[in-house]
């Protein structure tokens, strides 16, 4: 019989916080002008699980670089580990567009002219129906 381990939320919060301690320099940089609603008065969290296919014994998750709530929208920096997970890159944008969860993939190098990298989230953004 195989033994399942009923999953803690305790868990979830746990990774979430290392990885908001530990941000990446590229996702310091971007953070620094998404935070306080600096961007057009859009809130956005950092480092934010997000819950999918889950069950009573099991919740899978992904933890987003940044997501906007009210937009359903997620901001994924990309950097070098990005170029050799293409597949599981699919695979996760797949199953949160399933959730109505839109992404918008930024390359670190792009985070050289911040104010094209501003504006290109901006309009995106401002696409987005309002899922509130």
């Amino acid at each position: 019989m195989t033994d399942f381990k009923k999953f803690d939320f305790q868990e979830i919060k746990r990774h979430a916080q290392e990885l908001r301690t530990n941000l990446t320099d590229s996702e310091k940089v971007l953070w620094k002008e998404l935070r306080g609603r600096k961007l057009s008065g859009y809130k956005f969290l950092r480092q934010h699980p997000i819950l999918y296919k889950g069950n009573l014994v099991r919740f899978n998750y992904f933890i987003a670089d940044f997501y906007c709530n009210e937009k359903k929208v997620v901001i994924e920096l990309d950097g070098p580990i990005h170029d050799v997970n293409e597949e599981y890159d699919t695979f996760r944008d797949s199953e949160l567009q399933n959730l109505g969860i839109r992404i918008l993939r930024i390359k670190n190098e792009e985070l050289i002219n911040m104010d094209e990298v501003l504006q290109k989230i901006k309009v995106f953004m401002d696409s987005m129906i309002n899922n509130k």
